[in-house]
């Protein structure tokens, strides 16, 4: 059964946006976490509508946060567990991103996904198996899971865009380098942004790139 993701939007009116932005929180946050990033973003990025949904389960490891799918080394949760998540949350943020291509009267080519940590795990999973390859996906401090399956499950391959500090203490920064690998095994185009000096979290001259990103992938018309 599909879980409705409960979602916040800014930006213009609805159907009178020319391309549509969705953060994807990480693990522990909600779409607000994320959302504020809209206000530095859309000077540069006019008459883009900007969507911010909440995972769909509680947080594990309890206070007011979400989780797309339990992580077995923070909660203690087994790997069939968390494999089972990711693959009922992927079904979920799938049924999210028609509902939101429709309700914006857009093609899946207008719309862009920005992730965080675990955001960008999802958001690495669910493009490539689209049958209507989206805009781009820009992938902050992330990891692509199962990477052995990618090619032969890939049904679009959206540009992507990896970004990473390497001092990141969450999230390794050598999975940046793995995820960019086999991504351009399977024929992504991907381009990287090593933001320096950076623990898990978004610095200025990342989200630089990803402003120079999103303006590359969607259409000005």
């Amino acid at each position: 059964m599909i879980r409705r993701l409960n979602s916040d939007r800014r930006g213009p009116p609805a159907r009178e946006a020319r391309g549509v932005v969705v953060f994807l929180h990480g693990y522990g946050a909600d779409g607000a976490d994320l959302l504020g990033l809209a206000e530095p973003l859309a000077p540069h990025l006019p008459g883009i509508a900007f969507h911010a949904p909440d995972a769909p389960e509680p947080c594990r490891m309890g206070g007011f946060g979400r989780q797309w799918f339990p992580i077995p080394w923070i909660d203690g949760s087994s790997e069939v567990e968390a494999g089972a998540g990711l693959a009922r949350a992927a079904a979920d943020l799938d049924a999210y991103l028609d509902a939101i291509l429709a309700a914006e009267g857009l093609a899946a080519g207008r719309l862009a996904l920005v992730g965080f940590s675990q955001g960008s795990m999802m958001a690495l999973q669910v493009a490539p198996r689209r049958a209507a390859a989206l805009a781009g996906v820009v992938a902050f401090s992330g990891r692509l899971l199962q990477p052995d399956r990618l090619a032969a499950e890939a049904l679009t391959r959206p540009p992507v865009l990896l970004v990473h500090g390497d001092a990141d203490e969450v999230v390794p920064f050598a999975d940046m380098g793995r995820a960019g690998v086999a991504l351009d095994a399977a024929g992504f185009e991907v381009q990287g942004h090593v933001m320096r000096g950076t623990g898990h979290g978004i610095a200025p001259d990342g989200l630089g790139a990803a402003v120079a990103f999103l303006r590359a992938v969607l259409p000005e018309g």
